[in-house]
């Protein structure tokens, strides 16, 4: 399957008082035509600053993409102008935001919200364009569409918001699909029916889908592939089901160890990852991880690994093969039951 968007390289920094700080730090990846990759990783790693940067959402100043490359479909994204860039972005690439209530605009209706997109981009008049977005909120599950389409954000739910604002995503049939931490705000059942709504819309209309979460277990229902994230770096990427059965970056195995897992039996111990991420105001030369990894060498503090290939499916940025390393350390566990 082709590649639909590929990016190399791309570095985004921030200008501040304090510093400059060095939030994306030189990422490569790549999304095929269909596909849907998710991004990980804890506050603060670059996920979301990493996918503005795709389609040059990044305040500028004080943000600034310094390096990389975007090719979107023969088009480097970085290079184009505004009125070109205009052309793709909420057309043939379109995004959804983590909070609804601060992405719609609160004085213009939710119908007046959907069809200037339709307007702009595929010169619907205003009677098709109206007609267009009935359908629109019917296809993500809002009842009584077309009389709706009058209200404004304010009189629909979160779930409901959040649906409007899928529907604005889809209303132009995109070829990709930026989702960051759209589920975030919503209570655990309302996720679900999210993530339900999205995977059943992907397999009708074959768009790709770049998820952003700190959720794993969304992750594990949905994505194809995970890119993890981590001050800044990409430090481990592969097929869900490789990833998560047998993680070979230690922050990975951090995350894993750090959540519940229903699928492996009786509930192990959740073990936290210690300490805290490093300064991005002053990034480090060697492994970012080091301080807080439990499997470090010396030659962790001294080089920064890149993201190597280990196994021809995936790819890690470690320098130690963690192939034998189990999931969960049950020595733990079987001393509270000796204890018991």
């Amino acid at each position: 399957m082709a590649n639909l968007i590929e990016v190399s390289n791309l570095q985004t920094q921030f200008f501040t008082q304090d510093g400059i700080v060095h939030a994306v730090n030189g990422i490569s990846y790549e999304v095929a035509e269909g596909e849907t990759v998710a991004i990980v990783g804890e506050s603060g790693s670059g996920k979301s600053v990493g996918v503005m940067s795709l389609i040059r959402l990044i305040p500028e100043p004080p943000g600034k993409i310094v390096n990389g490359e975007v090719n979107f479909d023969g088009q480097d994204l970085l290079q184009l102008n505004e009125e070109e860039l205009r052309q793709i972005r909420g057309n043939r690439i379109a995004m959804i935001f983590q909070d609804p209530m601060t992405s719609l605009n609160p004085v213009l209706t939710i119908g007046r919200q959907i069809t200037e997109a339709l307007e702009l981009h595929l010169n619907m008049n205003r009677e098709e364009s109206r007609a267009r977005a009935v359908e629109l909120l019917e296809l993500v599950g809002i009842p009584d569409a077309s009389a709706r389409l009058d209200d404004y954000p304010h009189q629909f739910s979160g779930g409901m918001r959040q649906r409007v604002m899928i529907a604005m995503g889809l209303s132009c049939n995109p070829q990709l699909l930026i989702a960051d931490e759209p589920t975030t705000a919503l209570d655990v059942t309302i996720q679900a029916q999210i993530v339900d709504l999205v995977r059943r819309l992907q397999s009708e209309l074959g768009m790709a889908i770049i998820w952003i979460t700190h959720d794993l277990g969304v992750v594990a229902g949905m994505a194809d592939r995970v890119l993890v994230m981590y001050a800044g770096f990409i430090v481990e990427e592969g097929p869900v089901d490789v990833i998560y059965g047998h993680p070979r970056h230690p922050y990975t195995l951090g995350l894993l160890r750090s959540i519940p897992r229903l699928d492996l039996g009786r509930q192990r111990r959740l073990i936290p990852i210690e300490g805290l991420p490093p300064d991005l105001l002053d990034p480090p030369q060697s492994c970012p991880f080091a301080p807080r990894c439990p499997f470090v060498v010396d030659k962790c503090h001294e080089e920064n690994p890149p993201l190597m290939a280990i196994d021809g499916v995936r790819k890690s940025a470690c320098w130690v093969d963690l192939s034998e390393v189990e999931i969960y350390d049950t020595s733990a566990d079987e001393q509270v039951e000796a204890v018991a």
